[in-house]
């Protein structure tokens, strides 16, 4: 794996953070802890920014990405920052014509499905998100020595939000695609790839730390078709970025986690499904674990929170590196205090 970043503009060693090293199968003085949505819809500080603001508008107001992006820093204390965005922030700014419906999610206006669809989607330029790059180069001078993650849709899971038009439970015409037009699923995966390529390599010349990348949906193919139809494109993104971790995360993806580590993460991101031991044991040697709380055991009362984050440390021993998170974004109704509680929990006993 390539060395991270080792100075932060301001002369901070970012290196040494508990999360870079964790990142790195290095020695850490605690379990390093951060959560994905944690800057997000439990917050009330969120809720009060965001107060009738579009989705997308928030995503690409740099003072609005800076305050969200810490907000749970100042509040948890937690080892590492997730820029606020949106997987879908680079389709929209090359023109694909979406939006972030509230309760439903990312809308296609016109799904693409054939060769004519596909030649709508040109390359991404630095032009074309500006405030990604302004909110990151502020970011990074007000986290100090918090590392940034800066993160991407992986191609599987863009590719279906524009083939399917919208959120799909089956992703029957994605497949139908991918099985049936081989040619025109390759080539849509390709454009996808630079396009996401493009955008992570923006965030860290920006000064993001690590990276992690999102492929939300990818659990719902077989692992003889991921290895066919999903994981050369993944390699590409993963194999085009240097200098940084790479983190990969997939919901459902138990059978697919050494597949996951094959395509080039450092770190493999784990849902709740699979015990973090079990999960070292399919993705094997060579990479570090990143997870794997059930979101919905934090709605339980804490000595329900305590005893299953504990179970999580345990088993998560058994990688050779331990990022601790949930296995899956942080539910709504979260009592952001039971956060803060599991994060100093973590960081006492991990």
């Amino acid at each position: 794996m390539t060395a991270a970043l080792p100075w932060h503009p301001c002369g901070v060693n970012l290196a040494d953070s508990a999360f870079l090293r964790a990142c790195r199968r290095q020695p850490v003085p605690h379990t390093p802890v951060w959560y994905m949505r944690q800057a997000g819809r439990s917050l009330p500080e969120y809720l009060r920014v965001r107060e009738g603001v579009p989705m997308l508008t928030a995503c690409s107001t740099p003072d609005m990405i800076v305050e969200i992006t810490m907000q749970p820093v100042r509040r948890y204390g937690v080892d590492a920052a997730i820029f606020f965005s949106d997987i879908v922030v680079p389709l929209k700014a090359i023109g694909v014509d979406l939006d972030i419906k509230p309760g439903v999610g990312p809308v296609v206006a016109d799904p693409i499905r054939d060769a004519k669809g596909l030649g709508a989607l040109r390359p991404l330029e630095p032009d074309d998100i500006p405030y990604v790059t302004e909110a990151i180069q502020a970011l990074t001078g007000e986290l100090g020595g918090t590392p940034l993650i800066g993160f991407a849709g992986a191609p599987f899971t863009l590719g279906s939000y524009l083939i399917e038009g919208g959120p799909s439970k089956n992703h029957d015409k994605t497949k139908a695609m991918m099985y049936g037009e081989p040619e025109l699923w390759h080539a849509l995966m390709e454009r996808l790839s630079e396009i996401v390529l493009t955008h992570l390599r923006l965030q860290v010349a920006a000064g993001a730390s690590a990276v992690q990348l999102f492929d939300s949906w990818v659990g719902a193919v077989a692992p003889a078709d991921y290895r066919e139809f999903v994981l050369p494109h993944t390699r590409r993104i993963f194999e085009g970025l240097t200098g940084v971790p790479r983190i990969h995360f997939g919901v459902g993806t138990g059978e697919l986690l050494g597949l996951l580590g094959e395509a080039g993460a450092d770190v493999v991101g784990v849902d709740w499904r699979v015990p973090l031991d079990e999960a070292a044991r399919r993705v094997g040697p060579g990479r570090a674990l990143q997870g794997n709380l059930d979101p919905a055991v934090l709605l339980a009362p804490w000595e329900v929170v305590e005893r299953k984050a504990r179970e999580v440390l345990r088993r998560g021993r058994a990688a050779e590196g331990h990022v601790f998170n949930l296995g899956h974004g942080v539910l709504p109704s979260t009592d952001p205090d039971q956060l803060k509680r599991l994060t100093d929990l973590v960081h006492e006993a991990g």
